[in-house]
C-alpha cells in the first residue's frame, strides 16, 4: 500500500550525520523517531534513489538548497532529502552539496521508511537493492498535505519549483 494524502507518516527511524554536537546530539549518526520530528511542524520532503547519483546530485537537491530561503517564506520549518543510503554516505553527501543548515540529510539505510510508505523502487537488477522512489510530500504535523511522485525515470513534479507552487 502506497502512502496518500491526508495519510500520516508511519512509524519509522531515520538517521541523520550530524556534524557539530549540541541539541541533545552527539557527532556522528543520531537516530530519529519521524512521528517525533514531525510534531506541530510543516516538513517539505523529497526522497530519491541514492546519494552521489548522476540526477539526484545535479538537480534534485541543488534545487531544495537553492530554494530554501523561499521555502521558509512560505511556511516550511524544515526541508529532508530522505535516501536509502547510511547516515555517513548522507553526511558526506551533505557537505558536497553545501546543504548543511539548510537540507537534513536523513538516511533510510534500510530501506525502513520508503517499504513503509509503499514509495520504493526496486534496482536489484542494476545491483542497487530496494531504493527510494523519487518524490516529494509537504507535511503538517505528521500527515502528508501534498505527494508528487515521479514515473521511472522521470525528473518532472518531484522539484523545489513544484513544492514552492503549491505552498
Amino acid at each position: 500500500m502506497t502512502i496518500n494524502i491526508g495519510d500520516r507518516l508511519p512509524e519509522a527511524t531515520l538517521t541523520e550525520f550530524v556534524e557539530v554536537e549540541g541539541n541533545g546530539c552527539s557527532v556522528g549518526p543520531n537516530a530519529f523517531k519521524v512521528s517525533d520530528l514531525t510534531k506541530g511542524k510543516k516538513i517539505a520532503i523529497f526522497g530519491l534513489p541514492g546519494a552521489f547519483t548522476p540526477t539526484c546530485s545535479a538537480k534534485h537537491v541543488p534545487g531544495y538548497v537553492e530554494h530554501f530561503d523561499a521555502l521558509r517564506a512560505k511556511g516550511v520549518d524544515e526541508v529532508w532529502c530522505i535516501s536509502v543510503n547510511d547516515a555517513f554516505v548522507m553526511g558526506a553527501w551533505g557537505r558536497d552539496q553545501h546543504a548543511g543548515g539548510k537540507v537534513r540529510m536523513m538516511a533510510d539505510g534500510s530501506a525502513e521508511f520508503a517499504k513503509a510508505t509503499g514509495l520504493t523502487l526496486d534496482l536489484t537488477a542494476r545491483g542497487m537493492g530496494l531504493r527510494s522512489d523519487r518524490y516529494s510530500m509537504l507535511v503538517e504535523d505528521g500527515v502528508v498535505k501534498q505527494l508528487n511522485r515521479e514515473s521511472p525515470g522521470k525528473f518532472e513534479v518531484s522539484d523545489a519549483g513544484t513544492m514552492l507552487k503549491q505552498l
